[in-house]
């Protein structure tokens, strides 16, 4: 018997289509119920009645005019959203012979032959360009995709199906590299819930720190396929830190450039003529350039946006900008400080160029006031320019090498000072480095006027043997040689504990030591060690790796006043800023006479004028002038006078 169903029961429908159905579906709804109960008298002698009907009240009136029909009527309530219910009721083996009307009046069968409805999304590449009917010929320029992303959750759906259709249709893949995006989570690790209360808002995270920072966050705090534990505290801190630290770079450069009537459009300073250290941060510029490519057309951007922040944070701004401010100081542009703003002009412009596909805004803002000024490029925005390639001749391996030991240097010599609460504005004596090889003694006397200027020390003296001066202890390093030595680890630990500090040092200095523990010789490096060192009287000793420090932490009457003096220095600094002066202003400057910084300016005043750009800098019972501040030095308080001229 073949099974027939019609969703619109119109006599001239089914008149029209010539069909006697033996089951009749009676919507009530069309004609009212009293119309469909004339059509089933017509209609259903030979068969019986299915009455559905979206209204109770409806389906108990259509109940009350079929009841002639006896046994032949069943009334089922249903509603459209759920005919799937009562299609399953009716049963798997009657659907195929249900047939729909469509509103042409023309009928509509179940396909027989069903697909996955993402194979419709599989279909895209051909789609979009609407292969085969149009574009044969250009196809292959836009097909297998280069990349693709979308969610985890595609692996079964788009994913599947692209690959699926391509291999039927031309033995290929659809695309050749892919993201795989994880999920955003909240910053404990839980799936967000507005239910929870732990759900974040977008578009409130959007307007509170920018689209610059809460992309940077996201890309650079866990891969695209990590789920990522996302913290509006550390979106600040992105904004704070990473662009807080690139607008103040820029700005720096910009409050000076114009100061100097520097464009950028300037005839070039060759390298060779610059500086080491504007070498230097064109080389790491350039490795910067390099890693970041390499990560980007590797398809992982995390690393290339975690190496942009550490150039501009600490490489750019904390060392080069910092190091090199007093170059952009005073008047006249002399080679030196042309050759300042060519490279720093460079580092602004490459980062930007870089940071654009992570940070859109700020990069094409800095760019193009750039660009405005030195009119380098034609292009009128960074997103339409072309991304940065490396120099490799630029690129000094050695140079960086250098820096990097000495930004390490500096880095635990800061430490040691913040260990006892000395301030880098006071001048220490001495710092000692023990050198265990030539190579590390030659980087370190290349490097030692910048670590001195640096750490505010007078003297760094290398010394090749440590006995008598420092201290060592050592002990084994389990997780490196527990896998390797597990059943000898306490004979080499008690081995160990015997060490002379001269044995320490082979160990620390020789690539390779052989131990030797009776029944059994085994290899180590100085990896397999954990050397500290110990203080000496009047000494802090740190150590690092293979690199350790001593600092000399006596304070003479000298250094302290020494010390005052750049106190001083910073105070008057603060006032001039504080009192709106310009950068090329001159001064005068009165200093509350008193006994604690009375030495100082004995000693130091020509020193604290040349600094603050003051033609004048006395001491005076009561300080008078423009400007009158109470501050305070080392805790006791102090008025200083600033007067401009």
């Amino acid at each position: 018997m073949e099974f027939k169903h019609y969703s619109v029961l119109l006599e001239e429908t089914i008149e029209h289509l010539n069909i006697r159905p033996d089951v009749i579906y009676v919507d009530g709804t069309l004609g009212g119920a009293g119309h469909a109960s004339e059509v089933a008298k017509r209609l259903s002698e030979k068969g019986r009645l299915i009455g559905i009907d979206q209204d109770a009240d409806a389906i108990r009136a259509a109940g009350e005019r079929l009841k002639p029909f006896g046994d032949k009527v069943t009334i089922i309530r249903s509603n459209y959203a759920n005919m799937k219910e009562e299609l399953h009721a009716i049963g798997i083996e009657h659907v195929d012979g249900i047939v729909l009307v469509s509103s042409k009046g023309e009928p509509m069968r179940r396909e027989s032959d069903l697909i996955d409805v993402w194979f419709d999304s599989g279909a895209m590449p051909y789609a979009q360009v609407h292969y085969p009917f149009e574009n044969k010929e250009g196809f292959g320029q836009v097909y297998p995709a280069d990349f693709i992303a979308e969610g985890v959750d595609q692996t079964r759906g788009w994913f599947f199906t692209l690959h699926a259709i391509a291999s039927m249709l031309f033995d290929s893949v659809a695309f050749k590299n892919i993201i795989s995006n994880g999920l955003v989570l909240d910053k404990n690790g839980n799936k967000m819930s507005k239910r929870l209360g732990n759900a974040v808002d977008p578009f409130e995270v959007l307007d509170t720190y920018g689209a610059d920072a809460t992309r940077w966050y996201m890309i650079s705090n866990s891969q695209p396929w990590d789920n990522l534990k996302f913290d509006r505290d550390g979106v600040d801190e992105v904004r704070r830190k990473f662009f807080g630290t690139l607008y103040n770079t820029y700005s720096f450069f910009a409050l000076y450039a114009n100061v100097d009537g520097f464009t950028g459009r300037e005839e070039e300073v060759p390298m060779e003529k610059r500086p080491e250290i504007d070498r230097w941060i064109i080389s790491l510029l350039n490795t910067l350039v390099k890693n970041v490519t390499e990560s980007l057309e590797d398809y992982d951007p995390t690393p290339a946006a975690r190496a942009i922040q550490e150039f501009v944070g600490e490489n750019l701004s904390n060392w080069y900008v910092r190091l090199n401010r007093k170059r952009f100081w005073g008047g006249g542009m002399s080679e030196d400080k042309l050759a300042a703003y060519q490279t720093l002009y460079t580092c602004l412009e490459t980062v930007t160029m870089l940071a654009a596909p992570f940070a859109p805004f700020i990069s094409d803002r800095i760019f193009t006031d750039l660009n405005a000024v030195s009119g380098r490029h034609k292009d009128e925005s960074v997103h339409l320019a072309a991304f940065p390639t490396a120099d490799e001749r630029l690129i000094d391996a050695r140079l960086e090498e250098m820096m990097s030991l000495a930004q390490k240097v500096s880095s635990m010599v800061l430490a040691l000072r913040r260990k006892v609460s000395i301030k880098v504005r006071q001048p220490l004596t001495k710092i000692l480095i023990p050198v265990l090889d030539p190579a590390t003694a030659e980087h370190i006397s290349a490097v030692k006027n910048l670590i001195m200027n640096e750490v505010n020390v007078k003297e760094i003296e290398l010394i090749e043997k440590t006995t008598g001066l420092i201290t060592k202890r050592i002990k084994p390093n389990f997780k490196t040689l527990g896998p390797r030595y597990g059943k000898w680890m306490k004979q080499i630990a008690a081995l160990v504990a015997e060490f002379s500090q001269e044995r320490i040092a082979e160990v620390e200095a020789a690539p390779e030591t052989v131990l030797d523990l009776g029944a059994e010789r085994i290899t180590v490096t100085p990896a397999d060690f954990e050397i500290t060192s110990e203080d000496m009287p009047g000494w802090l000793v740190a150590s690092e790796g293979k690199l350790t420090v001593a600092l000399d932490i006596t304070v003479t009457e000298e250094l302290k006043a020494e010390g005052v003096a750049r106190e001083l220095i910073n105070r008057i600094q603060n006032i001039r800023k504080d009192s709106g002066f310009e950068v090329t202003d001159k001064i005068r400057a009165e200093i509350e006479q008193k006994p604690l910084v009375a030495d100082a300016i004995a000693r130091f005043a020509g020193y604290i004028a040349s600094q603050t750009l003051a033609v004048e800098v006395r001491p005076a019972a009561e300080p008078a002038g423009e400007t009158v501040v109470e501050t305070d030095v080392d805790d006791e308080p102090l008025r200083i006078a600033v007067t401009r001229i």
